[in-house]
């Protein structure tokens, strides 16, 4: 079975480039629009990795995210959120509750890059 990614977005646009994008070099995706419904998918179905965007419209993203990672430890988590942190933030804050942050700016061979980091595809025997 394919590696699980979890997207959070509110912005429609965003889910669906990331989900083709994703889906289309081999992983499993779910998308989510809001805190509510992310952490009813995260429950039903325990993520591999996340990507979330940190300003949702029901909620914080990063208190969505220590929410989770507090019932469910173990997967990554990458930020990609239009929010630009000066390096001291991302070194003192944003490192110790996600593992990435990233630009919506980035492009997608950079997301992809970082997913392959965290979530390698499984290789064909």
């Amino acid at each position: 079975m394919n590696n699980h990614i979890l997207i959070i977005d509110d912005e429609a646009n965003i889910r669906d480039l990331l989900s083709r994008f994703l889906s289309g070099i081999g992983y499993r995706v779910t998308s989510a629009s809001s805190v509510s419904e992310a952490l009813r998918a995260a429950r039903r179905e325990p993520p591999d990795l996340m990507i979330s965007d940190l300003q949702l419209e029901d909620g914080d993203g990063l208190a969505m995210i220590a929410q989770l990672k507090s019932e469910l430890p173990q997967f990554p988590v990458i930020l990609l959120t239009g929010v630009l942190f000066d390096r001291e933030v991302v070194d003192k804050v944003l490192n110790n509750i996600v593992n990435c942050y990233l630009e919506k700016t980035s492009p997608l061979s950079k997301i992809q890059e970082t997913v392959q980091s965290l979530l390698p595809l499984p290789t064909e025997d």
